[in-house]
């Protein structure tokens, strides 16, 4: 009796899409702010991981292009990137430098987590957040470490996670556990896609990435917010032009 042949599942075209980024990224600098000297900081997590890792916990509610560039602004008024002087620095002047600046929407929580931040990376990272990611530590480690600043939630710590194993190729044992982090352009990709039902459920779309590519879920994140961003629209979505047309459902 012939044994059965199993067939091998099409991969979906924003997945393809997403490995060759992935393959193909490593080299260039990553557009964080748009400003070229708040980016060249942000890209040298060699000298400045720290600012990295403060524009991660920045990144809420408010555009990510500003959000990316609070460090910047911070560091820039107090005169100096170092982090050990940072730590010298007292919760009040960094208050004061939100508020006048109107650097976020909820500026003194803001600056307390900010605040806090320097604090951990000086006393448990001994000033170098480097440490967070160094010697090919698993997935799920630099997850939980990102964690354990305070306001940070999961969204930001898979996104943290993403972007040095996707963008600056940071070695990690395994990419198991950085997940897709939904944002507005991810929720409305997918759905309309035909991956999920309701956008609005956030481990919906978790599970249906650990479905497409269960050894690194979150390597479709950037492709999806970038197609929602540049193609699929709230309204009057550029369909002609966007690269998963001929798959996507229009569930519009």
């Amino acid at each position: 009796m012939a044994k059965s042949k199993l067939k091998s599942k099409k991969e979906p075209l924003i997945l393809k899409i997403a490995k060759k980024r992935f393959k193909s990224v490593g080299t260039q600098k990553v557009h964080f702010t748009g400003d070229a000297k708040q980016d060249h900081l942000l890209n040298d997590i060699k000298n400045y991981p720290h600012l990295f890792v403060l524009a991660c916990l920045m990144d809420r509610q408010i555009p990510a292009e500003k959000a990316w560039g609070i460090p910047y602004q911070v560091c820039s008024t107090l005169g100096t990137f170092n982090i050990k002087k940072l730590g010298k620095i007292p919760l009040h002047t960094f208050q004061k430098i939100f508020n006048t600046k109107k650097l976020h929407r909820f500026n003194n929580p803001m600056a307390e987590i900010f605040y806090l931040a320097i604090q951990d990376i000086v006393t448990k990272y001994h000033g170098n957040a480097a440490e967070i990611w160094s010697h090919n530590p698993s997935s799920a480690t630099v997850v939980c470490r990102f964690l354990e600043f305070q306001g940070c939630g999961i969204k930001i710590a898979t996104m943290a996670a993403n972007i040095l194993a996707r963008q600056f190729k940071i070695s990690f044992s395994d990419f198991y556990c950085i997940d897709i982090s939904p944002d507005t352009h991810i929720r409305r990709v997918m759905k309309r896609l035909g991956y999920i039902t309701n956008p609005s459920d956030t481990d919906m779309i978790i599970y249906k990435a650990r479905e497409i590519y269960p050894i690194f879920p979150g390597i479709i994140d950037f492709s999806c917010w970038e197609i929602g961003r540049e193609f699929c629209h709230p309204s009057n979505p550029n369909c002609k032009t966007c690269p998963v047309c001929a798959e996507c459902k229009k569930n519009i």
